[in-house]
This record gives C-alpha cells, sequence and structure tokens, in this order.
C-alpha cells in the first residue's frame, strides 16, 4: 500500500464499531511509529497452504479476531461452493487460540455450517484425525506450532484430513480477499450456535477413538511391556500433548513417566522457555534435570500443538539431542527390521520424506527394497502420496518423515503426530534395551550400515515491512547467478522447485521434477547438497545442508565448509 493507502486501513480501524476499545487503544499507542504502522497495514496477513500465521496484534497483516474472521468466511465460501458440509475445529494453549477457535465457530454457523468444536486444547494430529473420523468436509487449527508467544496462527484441513491443496488454498484466499474485513463476515454469537444445533462440543469422546488409533501403531506391543520398569521423562513445553502423550505411553505398559512439573501446565506464555521447540536444545535444560536425578536415559518433547517431537538420550554422564533426521532413520530402520523378523518386508512397501530430509533414509529404503517417494516440504505432501496409494489400493506404507520432527506411521491421520512418535520411540527404546543396547548404539550401527551421512540448517532473517521483497530479490538472484562450485566441490545438478526442472550441468540434460510448483533451490555436488527456500510461516530465509562421507569426522568437517561457503554466497 501507498502511505495514504496504510493511513485510510488504519483509520477505518480506529473508526469501526467492531473495533474493542482495547484494540483501538493499541492502535492510537502506534499513531506515530511509521515502521509498526506499515508492518501492520501496508499488506494483509496472506492466506497459503500453511494457513494464516503472523503476530498477534491488531491491524490487517496480524492475527486478531478480524483476520481470523475474514479467513473463516473465505474458507465457508469456499465450503459453500463445494456444496456445503460439517466442519471441526481445534486449538492448542497459545494466548487466544481459544477465542480464534471459538469466533471461527461462530463465523461458520453464522454461514448455515454445522461445526463439531473441541473443548479444551488438543493435539494438531487430533483435528487430522477428527476430520476423518467424523468424515468432515473441512477442519480448522489455531495453533502457530512452535513459533515464540508472540505468534498465533490458522490452519485449514480438507476432507483427506490433510491440510489444504495449494490450489484450494488460493480458492480460500481469492474469497477471502473479496470479503471487507469488517461488513464481509457473518458471526452468530456462540451460545445461539449451540442453542441451533449448529455447534457440538466434542473431547473424551473423540480422544479415546484417537488413542486407540495411536495404540494400533505399535510395531511389537510386546516390546514395551517387557520394559516396563524403563523410566521416561516427558515435556509437553506446556502444550497440548500434557494428557494424551503421558496417558498413551501408560496405557502401552510403561510404568514409570515422568513428566517435568515446571512445563507440564498449558501455558500460553510459555514461561520457562523462549523459543518451545524440541528442535533446540534449550527446550531440555529443566528435563535433563529431572532424567540425571532418576538415572533416565530416554526423554521426550513434544511443541505447543503436539505435532513436533525431539529427543535427548543419555551418553555417558551427559544427554545428547538427536536431530529429526536421526530419529526418523532410526525409526524406519526399526520398522523395516521388525517387518523383516515377521514375515518380511512387504513387496509394495514405501516410505515418504520432504526433498529437505537425509539421503540416508533412502539409502535404508534402497538396501531394503523399500520404495522411497521424496516431496515437497510440508507435512501435506506426505499425506497426498498416502492417498494416492490409498486410492489405488497399492502399496504398504511404513512411515513418513520431515527432518523438521515431524513423524507419523498409520494413516489414521494426515499430519504429523507427535503422540504417534513419542510411542513409537519408546518402543525402540524399549527393543534396544532388550538387546543391551542404548539408541545411541543404534544409531552408530545404522552409520556402519549404510554409510556416514550428517545435515545442518541456518537462517536469514527478514524482518522488517520489507522481508518478502528482500526474501524474494535473494532468490531472485540466485537465479540470475546460480553458484558453480560450492564447499570446495563443482555443483553437478540445480534443481529449481519453481521452475520445475532438474538441471545436470554435466550432461547439459533438463527434466522435470516431477512436483508442484515451490519456491526451493536444490544444488547438488559429488558430496554435499545446499537446499534454499524462504520460510512459509516466518520471516527468514531457511538453508539446509547435507553431507556424506567415510568417516562421521569427514562429513562435520563437509558441514563446516558448507555453512562458511554459505556466508560466501549470501555476502555476495
Amino acid at each position: 500500500m501507498t502511505d495514504m493507502n496504510i493511513l485510510h486501513e488504519y483509520r477505518r480501524w480506529l473508526s469501526s464499531d467492531k473495533v474493542s476499545e482495547e484494540m483501538k487503544a493499541e492502535l492510537l499507542a502506534i499513531a506515530e511509529n511509521d515502521e509498526e504502522l506499515r508492518l501492520r497495514f501496508a499488506s494483509s496477513l496472506s492466506f497459503g497452504t500453511a494457513g494464516l500465521r503472523g503476530t498477534m496484534a491488531a491491524g490487517i497483516n496480524n492475527m486478531n479476531i478480524h483476520t481470523v474472521g475474514r479467513a473463516t468466511q473465505g474458507l465457508a465460501d469456499y465450503i459453500a461452493a463445494q456444496g456445503g458440509g460439517t466442519v471441526v475445529i481445534a486449538y492448542d494453549t497459545r494466548n487466544n487460540s481459544e477465542l480464534f477457535a471459538h469466533t471461527s465457530a461462530e463465523v461458520l454457523a453464522a454461514n448455515g455450517l454445522s461445526v463439531y468444536l473441541f473443548d479444551g486444547a488438543r493435539p494438531t494430529p487430533e483435528l487430522s484425525f477428527a476430520v476423518r473420523h467424523f468424515s468432515c468436509i473441512a477442519g480448522i487449527n489455531v495453533t502457530a506450532s512452535h513459533n515464540p508467544k508472540e505468534y498465533n496462527g490458522y490452519k485449514a484441513y480438507w476432507a483427506d484430513g490433510a491440510q489444504l491443496a495449494p490450489e484450494q488454498a488460493e480458492a480460500v484466499a481469492s474469497y477471502m480477499m473479496d470479503c471487507d474485513l469488517f461488513e464481509g463476515v457473518r458471526r452468530m454469537p456462540l451460545s445461539e450456535a449451540k442453542t441451533k444445533g449448529l455447534v457440538t462440543m466434542i473431547g473424551a469422546e473423540v480422544d479415546e477413538a484417537y488413542m486407540a488409533a495411536v495404540l494400533e501403531q505399535m510395531v511389537d506391543p510386546s516390546q514395551i511391556r517387557s520394559q516396563r520398569d524403563m523410566t521416561v521423562v516427558y515435556t509437553p513445553l506446556h502444550g497440548a500433548g500434557y494428557r494424551l502423550v503421558p496417558e498413551v505411553l501408560r496405557r502401552a505398559g510403561l510404568e514409570k513417566v515422568l513428566v517435568v512439573a515446571e512445563q507440564e501446565n498449558p501455558n500460553g506464555d510459555f514461561p520457562t522457555v523462549h523459543y518451545p521447540n524440541p528442535e533446540f536444545p534449550e527446550a531440555f535444560t529443566l528435563a535433563k534435570t529431572l532424567a540425571d536425578s532418576h538415572h533416565c536415559d530416554l526423554i521426550i518433547a513434544t511443541d505447543p500443538d503436539a505435532d513436533r517431537m525431539g529427543i535427548n538420550i543419555r551418553v555417558g554422564k551427559d544427554y545428547l539431542g538427536l536431530t529429526g533426521n536421526q530419529v526418523g532413520c532410526l525409526l524406519l530402520d526399526y520398522i523395516v527390521t521388525a517387518c523383516r523378523e515377521n514375515g518380511g518386508i512387504p513387496a509394495d512397501a514405501y516410505a515418504v520424506k520432504s526433498i529437505v530430509t537425509t539421503e540416508l533414509a533412502s539409502r535404508i529404503c534402497e538396501a531394503n527394497g523399500v520404495t522411497m517417494f521424496d516431496v515437497l516440504i510440508g507435512f501435506k505432501f506426505i499425506g497426498e502420496v498416502i492417498k494416492k496409494h490409498e486410492e489405488a489400493g497399492y502399496g504398504t506404507y511404513l512411515l513418513g518423515f520431515e527432518e523438521s520432527y515431524g513423524y507419523l506411521k498409520g494413516t489414521y491421520a494426515r499430519d504429523k503426530d507427535a503422540v504417534v512418535a513419542a510411542l513409537l520411540v519408546t518402543e525402540m527404546a524399549a527393543y534396544y534395551r532388550a538387546k543391551g543396547m542404548t539408541l545411541k548404539d543404534a544409531l552408530d550401527s545404522l552409520y556402519i550400515r549404510y554409510g556416514n551421512f550428517g545435515e545442518a540448517v541456518s537462517s536469514i532473517a527478514m524482518s522488517g515491512s520489507d522481508g518478502k521483497q528482500r526474501m524474494a530479490a535473494l532468490m531472485t538472484a540466485l537465479r540470475d547467478n546460480p553458484p558453480t562450485v560450492f564447499a570446495g566441490e563443482a555443483v553437478r545438478v540445480i534443481r529449481d522447485y519453481q521452475a520445475g526442472t532438474i538441471t545436470d550441468l554435466v550432461s547439459g540434460r533438463c527434466e522435470p521434477t516431477g512436483l508442484p510448483s515451490s519456491d526451493v533451490l536444490y544444488y547438488v555436488t559429488e558430496n554435499t547438497v545446499l537446499v534454499i527456500r524462504p520460510s512459509g510461516t516466518e520471516p527468514k530465509v531457511k538453508v539446509y545442508f547435507m553431507a556424506k562421507g567415510e568417516t562421521a569426522d569427514e562429513v562435520k568437517a563437509r558441514l563446516d565448509a558448507c555453512r562458511e561457503a554459505a556466508k560466501d554466497l549470501f555476502v555476495g
């Protein structure tokens, strides 16, 4: 927007009788802050395949009841165009998550749509499960996953239980942008919607069905029972996993589940962690203290909406955090091994991973006759592969996972599930414990059998009102002047997922990626991979490094070289 348009929209908020006095006071406090006005009013919070995500504040570029209401009106219009149906709504433990969920229910009800509304915070995968369980046309989940406390978000799901496909998200975004933020959104008070039977509250009965589906995913139910005295420390990081993760582990037969008391209760301020993300070592600080006092070998953490799971394992006197790539490969190998030990690996067995996930997983599949499918970043694409196989009536799905700590075994849901991941990791730890092995021993065995692989991720912050423009400029510059050498090795292949091309620089051949368009650049040398993409949920560009080598030290040296080369590449 021009400065005049920014001021016009700002004044419209101040004059609207739909805007609360509290929100108007918030806006008056920034009247002289040009940068803040630009951040809030220069553009609208965009609706994409990941839905909405932003900081909670007044303004068209923030998460608030008005932007959430407009997004829901857009979704309601899209659902109406598809013939209507029922929608299920869930939310996490973040500040305002319940408010935004109730706002969404009010908008859907005002549009004549029936709604199932959870009676409290639930894991994201339970929402995905509930869409399928109730045969709904769509679902809404209010969450910002692992973002800091200032953020919230809004994810939309379709009838298969997966997040909206790109073309669906575009259609919803179009309906949304055609809707006036204040005058175009229909709302019915929640109490009235309940009285009219348009909103039905759900809770414990869905929990039971969901947990039953999760428990069915155990590879060998006897493993945990045989090691029932094993102690596991768990922290929900103040999030939605606080009830169901411990309950599932106990129902599986584990007797000693210790929950970090300081992080057990839901709290949207996340008072014990700055960044409630199991990818970060700091998230395990309190859990390590508890685990050490009980001589525990396994710590599990889940993020606020319980779709991501991370672990720490005891190595000597300290604890080692395993990456999402390492945990995913351990789980994949465990599942494959169990298949081999119990009748053989199905001829149609397959697994799915994202393009930024370790190639060690591909090596495991290749060595065991399992087909590996690579998909774009976003668990909905893993869900699409599962859906296609179900429709074709062919394929035994073993596991889907992403490097960003997301895993799914089973087809009861179409999103990553920290609850089933916690169960499977516990079962796997019990399996190796019975053999006198730790998970570190199991990981070392992977590298011996399949080769040494390593991965790393970094980010380039692009905050500010011009963040999106700077991200786009960086990607354009890389496309206009692609690197020919990276980390001391010649670039052999360039995959441009936006253009949909794979270019072999050695032979000159060019072929399609076979995947939907996405703003991702992927460079391959003999021993390393560099992947660059703008984040879809945060103002930053994500940079992924992958390396292989004869030894762990060689892999580490190559990853260090990748980091240094990336600095030069982006400065240049």
